[in-house]
């Protein structure tokens, strides 16, 4: 049943080609909500196996090379999946106005939300990678033909590191192939490889998928295709894309060569220990809104590689669960700064929102910002700290001292957050009515200070802006019930990932 995501994604990306443009927008959400459903009934559902890679369509596809479409299911996927649902929904809803090319836009849309389904759900090599490349190309058009910022340089940056990303992991499939004689993940998962084999494929595969998860140093294409990106691609690239990076690295690299994975997991620990500090500290210099989010995702994958690199049952489920987490939080995010305070502002410098008083002009985007602002910094309650926690707990079992440079990230997470959050909306430039040191010295002189009245109040300052639209209000409201269910009990995700994270075979 959950195999019919990726066919109702792509059969409404068609509809999408030969329906009027007014439609669009309808068609769009009617697919990507039946597809949530799909695999909500599926995550509810008590009769699926989630502790095993269970096969759940096989067919011969090239019986020749040993290429077979299939598909496989486990708490790992299925938690992607859903998540996958929940910011394609959000996305739509945020997107509600476009007017311009509507078709083409919503079918790019959806044959990211495609793909991405198809490669949490494949179970042979090739079919993974056929869906992991076939996100490239409609990203590339998203931002290259709807983006704003620098739009061309920030498409092509990002193809071009995909590609290069692409190309490392073509090289560990080949290996694998080679040397495994099977494309079947199931299969090539009790495979022997000889060690040898491992202590070079592994990294290539591995750096080839963490290149999309955005791991230091090769993460500059995710700020720059963020910003260039239109508030759904951002959307979809903090939410679902970077996600296929990590996913792929948890499903093939570190699965297929647990013995590689030993003797390079410090390695990928340092590496993410960097990145969240690096990029937590540029963050906090960025002046662009969009910027700061753009580095805070890259911070915050940098906690589910960390998470991998425990090789611990409680890091592994933790780095699952933050790629759940980040998910809804970064697509919550950059619908605030893109959709929300751009498009009625025209602006994104923190300097420039600041007169601006958006927290009266605004105040939904207000409310919006605190919530997605407190779920980044992982205040309790919230899916942020959960996730983390997670993290950090499997973490101190294999690497104390991370968690200790982890920390000093972490402070630095909350003071970019901060600083975002009160120069965005409760930051008014000459709020302030303490008087000025002109007006001081003319007291000094025995002349009277200008009268209280001229100083305008900060509800007197704001300006009219349109308010939040209905689609946008849904949009977040999704996203905020996400963050906020998983955050109070996030039992109900770590019960179908833990088993199947247990089942890994870098565990045994």
């Amino acid at each position: 049943m959950i195999a019919w995501t990726i066919y109702i994604t792509f059969a409404g990306a068609i509809v999408l080609l030969v329906l009027p443009r007014v439609f669009a927008r309808w068609i769009a959400l009617v697919t990507v909500a039946a597809g949530f459903a799909v695999s909500l009934a599926t995550f509810f559902c008590d009769d699926v196996d989630l502790a095993h890679f269970k096969t759940i369509v096989r067919l011969p596809w090239v019986p020749a090379l040993g290429m077979n479409y299939h598909l496989a299911l486990d708490g790992i996927s299925l938690t992607l999946v859903l998540v996958t649902g929940i910011v394609a929904i959000s996305a739509i809803l945020f997107s509600w106005d476009v007017i311009d090319r509507a078709n083409e836009f919503f079918f790019w849309l959806l044959l990211v939300v495609g793909g991405s389904y198809g490669v949490f759900l494949s179970a042979d090599l090739f079919l993974l990678f056929l869906f992991y490349e076939l996100v490239i190309v409609p990203k590339y058009f998203l931002i290259a033909i709807f983006g704003s910022t620098n739009k061309e340089y920030g498409a092509m940056k990002l193809t071009l590191y995909s590609f290069f990303g692409g190309a490392l992991v073509f090289l560990g499939i080949i290996a694998a192939y080679v040397s495994g004689g099977s494309l079947d993940l199931n299969q090539l998962a009790q495979f022997q490889f000889a060690p040898q084999l491992q202590s070079w494929a592994f990294p290539v595969l591995f750096l080839g998928f963490a290149v999309l998860a955005g791991i230091w140093p090769l993460h500059t294409w995710a700020p720059t295709g963020h910003v260039a990106a239109p508030t759904a691609g951002s959307m979809l690239l903090a939410g679902i894309v970077m996600k296929l990076g990590a996913y792929a690295a948890l499903r093939v690299a570190m699965n297929l060569f647990p013995q590689g994975f030993q003797m390079w997991r410090t390695w990928i620990a340092v590496l993410a220990v960097i990145g969240i500090v690096y990029a937590a500290a540029v963050a906090l210099r960025q002046r662009d809104l969009k910027f700061v989010i753009g580095y805070s995702s890259v911070s915050h994958m940098g906690f589910v590689l960390l998470g991998l690199a425990t090789a611990n049952v409680f890091g592994v489920s933790g780095a699952v669960l933050q790629m759940f987490s980040h998910g809804v939080i970064g697509a919550l995010l950059f619908a605030v700064a893109g959709r929300m305070i751009y498009r009625r502002t025209h602006t994104r410098e923190l300097d420039a929102l600041a007169g601006m008083n958006l927290r009266h002009a605004l105040p939904f985007a207000a409310f919006t910002f605190v919530i997605a602002s407190a779920a980044s910094m992982g205040i309790p309650g919230l899916s942020g700290f959960a996730a983390e926690i997670t993290i950090l707990i499997g973490a101190w079992k294999s690497y104390p001292l991370a968690v200790w440079i982890t920390g000093a990230g972490m402070v630095l997470v909350a003071a970019f957050t901060l600083r975002a959050l009160k120069r965005a909306f409760f930051d008014v430039d000459g709020e302030s009515t303490a008087p000025s040191s002109a007006s001081a010295a003319r007291t000094d002189a025995g002349q009277m200070p200008a009268p209280p009245a001229q100083i305008a109040s900060s509800a007197e300052r704001s300006i009219h802006l349109e308010p939040i639209t209905i689609p946008e209000k849904l949009g977040a409201g999704l996203l905020m019930f996400a963050t906020l269910a998983v955050g109070l009990y996030p039992k109900f995700l770590l019960d179908r990932i833990q088993p199947a994270v247990e089942a890994m075979r870098f565990l045994k």
